[in-house]
């Protein structure tokens, strides 16, 4: 390993230095104290923004023997990332303040970023494997932190199907090395053409599964739900950001780079998969009455827009471009929509919140930001994800495509009005109600909805100006 090689990997370093140092802390830390663990785990995830910041805008390398890509795709994920897992953080310090393992909720969410940071910069199958268990494995624990019956029940169908996907993860990687004797993005894409087709489509299927499921993509979505709805809004808001903004940018990898000569029809693949995930969440979020299930099936039905980027991966010049807005506008509306429920506690169900949020009409205001950037409402940050989605798939020749995705944004608008609208006729219609909302979810909300506005404002006015 070079000082090079060492030096691009410090937002990663920062993440694990801040897992390794947060835990040797909270074993020396009074329970009461347990709080120092969640201020270093927070620190860790600003160094690693800043680190990855830095170096945002410099040339594309490959590190460790070109397995370690570092881009701007890198670069976005790390960021988005870093940003996610702190805000994370903050909504668990609320939520497991004097647990007994409240330590251990910190370090492994910090893990897991990790293990996202991974999914997006590794250029090796071997690699993807690695980062795959990773960002799982410390997930299945903090979806059942609880303890209850219910995430007990979603930890163990969420472990179970993610063995099941990395079994055929394995199985890919194994037909890779069969048919072209590497593991190395660049090299399997100049030695994986004069492979039988058989094990090209094997390792194309095997790797893709593995990156669709953390991505909760139809048709291994079906443990997003379960998942989301069992565990806590915490923990619900990182399995359904972190890890899937990872995998995305691992899938569009493999379409642009070893795949993308072979097999055939790949492409038209991914975009029956995102057609699919955006009209199924879509269409199982209508008549949902937990808030945290309605959200599981609106972030199946988000990642269907992304796969529309994927799908022109390597093929359209801007999609490299719009992916990367589109992961940072999801990961902060995403985020703020699960603060929401975090901040109005045991309110889990659609009426339940509205009559929690009764007299405080900006935590409203923050949720209809976050819900209207989730549909793709101007100006929020999503919408210009979205314009760059349905742009790449129509230059790319997927008219028909973005066609079904304009009917899906417009279709989620109706189970969205159904959070919001019980709440509207009663925020302020009575005076606020006694006791108190917990002020690191409202923070965490109300900074949500404004950076979703400002990225949208911004990158908006500099699309105009270039």
């Amino acid at each position: 390993m070079t000082a090079q090689d060492a030096l691009a990997l410090l937002p990663e370093a920062a993440l694990l230095a801040a897992a390794v140092g947060g835990l040797l802390v909270g074993l020396w830390t009074p329970q009461r104290a347990q709080r120092r663990v969640a201020w270093i785990a927070v620190a860790g995830c600003l160094v690693s923004a800043a680190a990855a910041a830095a170096v945002l805008g410099d040339p594309v390398r490959t590190v460790f023997s070109g397995t370690w890509t570092v881009d701007a795709t890198t670069g976005v994920v790390r960021l988005a990332v870093a940003a996610a897992t702190a805000a994370v953080v903050v909504l668990l310090r609320t939520e497991l303040a004097g647990h007994p393992r409240e330590t251990e909720a910190y370090v492994l969410t910090l893990l897991v970023a990790l293990g996202a940071d991974a999914l997006a910069a590794t250029t090796d199958a071997l690699l993807l494997v690695a980062a795959y268990l990773l960002a799982s494995v410390p997930a299945y624990t903090l979806t059942a932190f609880r303890k209850d019956a219910r995430g007990t029940e979603a930890a163990l169908k969420y472990y179970l199907l993610s063995a099941l996907v990395g079994v055929v993860l394995l199985v890919g990687a194994a037909a890779l090395v069969l048919g072209t004797g590497r593991t190395g993005y660049a090299a399997v894409s100049a030695s994986l053409p004069a492979a039988a087709p058989a094990v090209a489509a094997l390792a194309a299927l095997g790797l893709l599964a593995a990156v669709l499921f953390k991505a909760g993509a139809v048709p291994v979505h079906f443990w997003v739900p379960d998942a989301v709805d069992g565990a806590s809004p915490a923990v619900a808001a990182l399995i359904s950001t972190v890890p899937k903004i990872g995998a995305v940018a691992a899938a569009f990898r493999l379409v642009a780079g070893p795949f993308a000569e072979t097999p055939a029809g790949l492409a038209l693949g991914v975009a029956l998969v995102a057609a699919a995930s955006m009209t199924l969440g879509n269409l199982a979020a209508f008549w949902q009455t937990s808030l945290q299930r309605l959200l599981a099936y609106s972030t199946i039905s988000q990642v269907g827009y992304l796969l529309m980027i994927v799908t022109v991966a390597g093929t359209v010049e801007l999609a490299a471009p719009a992916l990367r807005l589109y992961i940072a506008a999801y990961a902060v509306t995403n985020i703020g929509a699960f603060a929401a429920v975090a901040a109005v506690p045991r309110r889990t169900t659609l009426v339940g919140w509205a009559a929690g949020v009764t007299g405080r009409p900006w935590l409203l205001v923050s949720l209809v930001v976050c819900l209207l950037g989730l549909v793709g409402t101007p100006p929020t940050a999503v919408f210009l994800g979205k314009l760059g989605a349905f742009t790449t798939a129509a230059d790319g020749g997927y008219a028909w495509l973005v066609v079904l995705a304009a009917v899906n944004s417009v279709a989620s608008l109706f189970y969205y009005l159904r959070w919001v609208a019980p709440a509207f006729r009663v925020v302020t219609s009575t005076r606020p109600r006694r006791g108190t909302v917990p002020r690191p979810a409202v923070v965490v909300l109300h900074t949500a909805a404004a950076t979703s506005l400002l990225l949208g404002i911004t990158a908006g006015l500099l699309g105009a100006s270039a």
